[in-house]
């Protein structure tokens, strides 16, 4: 009720004009009226008319029925005004008007991010920038990492979720058949370096054919969320797992908000070995039904001394493929530069999202041994500009 009154009070500068149309309207309704029964006392109609205008029916019954029509074409002409503004140019001396259509700006937005691991504590930073940001996390973790990983940072209106009451198993079957448990870090894997994902299931009991619980808080989330963050994280641990919950599919087909994935920076070993942006968004279409309608892509070019950490962890950079590319267009604003293309039914949007960073690291077989490594991280300031200016699309 709240969000309709809020509506029709964009209609309170046009009170006045209203009230005159509407004293109009009245007015003629009247003289037609007037003239409708000296017609009818006067001239011989069709049977027709005699039906159309409900002669069969006592007066005041007629009456009460074309009232209660009136205000309902009435009710849905406001309703349809509400949604356009008139604006009174100042300079033409003439005072000429313009009605254009516009989009009510309500505030911070609403946003639901689908993510797991570090990547999620990145995004967990546009809170600042959001009425509210829900984190639901994959659904083989435990909330409560999240919550006391988080602990580490000031998060500003953000709420992390568990999409089920219960943690689920999730198993990925790999390119030569082998099936594993997506907890065991296949990434970190040496012998499943060359291996890729081929299917990703729930395991029993939770896909035995019974119900899956969702949590209230995450259907409540995705259904009123202006936009669905996707990532980052890795695809097949982080972000496709809660995809194959139909519960969480349906509230996601269901919503109006706008679905934007965040593109992995680098391929997963053992996973994503191969991938390219292509390959990423139909994981999308095979496993949530649907292609986002944004994906991000990073675009600048990675030094090499920063390539060559990365081939020896046997990841590769995660780019359009030159045959990938089709009609282009440049988007350029103050905060970010983009270079827009559809593929496989999304708008990809190229733009600066990572910046390189000083990691530590450190040997398992020599714990103390360690050195310092130039990585690639997802920029949290760098994603966030790119998201609000996709918010501020249409």
């Amino acid at each position: 009720m709240q969000t309709v009154l809020k509506r029709l009070a964009s209609l309170r500068r046009l009170t006045r004009p209203l009230a005159l149309a509407f004293v109009g309207i009245v007015i003629l309704s009247l003289g037609a009226a007037f003239l409708l029964i000296d017609i009818y006392r006067t001239a011989q109609l069709p049977p027709i008319f005699q039906a159309l205008t409900l002669q069969f029916l006592p007066q005041w019954v007629r009456g009460v029925i074309f009232l209660a029509v009136g205000l309902a074409v009435l009710a849905a002409g406001l309703w349809s005004l509400s949604g356009v503004v008139v604006i009174t140019f100042d300079t033409p001396p003439d005072g000429r008007e313009l009605v254009v259509g516009y989009q009510r700006s309500t505030g911070k937005p609403q946003l639901a991010v689908i993510s797991g691991g570090a990547g999620l504590l990145i995004l967990a930073s546009l809170g600042r920038m959001a009425e509210r940001l829900t984190c639901i996390t994959p659904v083989q973790d435990a909330v409560e990492y999240y919550y006391r990983a988080s602990s580490l940072f000031n998060f500003e209106n953000v709420m992390f979720v568990a999409p089920t009451p219960t943690p689920l198993d999730v198993e990925v079957t790999l390119d030569d058949g082998t099936r594993k448990d997506i907890r065991e870090n296949l990434s970190h894997n040496e012998q499943l370096a060359a291996r890729h994902a081929t299917d990703l299931r729930l395991s029993p009991p939770a896909g035995d054919g019974r119900e899956i619980e969702v949590t209230q808080v995450t259907l409540d989330a995705l259904a009123g969320a202006d936009a669905i963050i996707l990532g980052p994280g890795s695809l097949f641990e982080a972000i496709l797992p809660n995809l194959l919950i139909p519960a969480v599919r349906e509230a996601i087909a269901r919503s109006s908000a706008r679905t934007i994935y965040i593109c992995n920076l680098m391929t997963e070993p053992g996973l994503t070995t191969g991938f390219g942006v292509a390959d990423h968004i139909r994981q999308f279409r095979r496993y949530g039904g649907f292609a986002p309608d944004y994906v991000l892509v990073n675009t600048p070019r990675i030094d090499p001394e920063v390539r060559q950490v990365y081939a020896a962890a046997h990841q590769t950079p995660v780019y359009l493929a030159p045959e990938e590319y089709e009609e282009t267009m440049v988007r350029a604003t103050a905060e970010v530069t983009t270079r827009d293309l559809v593929l496989e039914g999304s708008v990809v949007v190229e733009a600066d999202l990572a910046s390189s960073v000083v990691q530590l690291t450190a040997s398992l077989d020599h714990p103390g041994e360690s050195r310092t490594v130039r990585v690639l991280r997802h920029d949290p300031d760098k994603l966030a500009a790119a998201i609000m200016e996709i918010l501020r699309r249409d």
